[in-house]
């Protein structure tokens, strides 16, 4: 971690929304209009800030108003765009069992023994739940299904969880 803090993605710019410079967001948050409640947001690096002048509900989604950004051309060279805010900006989750990814990744993955697994290296979704992706020295790395079952210990103090799946 680098002294500006770790960085959370909270919403992707979608592409663009009429001629006047609009944009479409999928948003990450859980309700949908709160990624731009946290504070500033920016890029991945935290160099570009972006300020979001206007929220509205569209057909499609969220559609935003982003500050400097005046019309359709500009719109569109936003698209992929990542919207970050800084960890330490975000509440804490609110139940047990609930974590932001990026609490996960880096922890030490354990077996049930003790014996270290390597690291979560990414948490994925493709739509059946989440993912963990585990890096595994001197091998390819290996997707865990996050729930209780397959990963029955997270540590977050103690840094690290305990994955139980069956052996290769």
């Amino acid at each position: 971690m680098t002294g500006r803090g770790r960085r959370v993605c909270l919403a992707r710019i979608a592409g663009s929304h009429g001629l006047r410079g609009e944009v479409r967001i999928d948003s990450f948050t859980e309700v949908p209009e709160d990624f731009a409640s946290y504070g500033t947001l920016t890029d991945a690096s935290g160099a570009i800030e972006y300020k979001v002048k206007g929220l509205r509900d569209g057909t499609r989604g969220l559609i935003a108003r982003i500050d400097g950004v005046n019309d359709r051309t500009q719109a569109d060279l936003m698209r992929g765009t990542e919207l970050f805010v800084l960890r330490e900006q975000l509440p804490e989750p609110d139940e047990d069992g609930e974590y932001y990814h990026e609490d996960l990744i880096g922890l030490r993955v354990d077996r049930p023994d003790g014996t270290q697994e390597g690291t979560v290296h990414a948490v994925h979704n493709f739509g059946a739940g989440d993912l963990l992706e585990i890096a595994r020295p001197g091998t390819s790395s290996r997707l865990v299904p996050f729930t209780d079952e397959a990963v029955p210990v997270v540590d977050l103090a103690g840094r690290r969880v305990v994955v139980d799946y069956p052996d290769d």
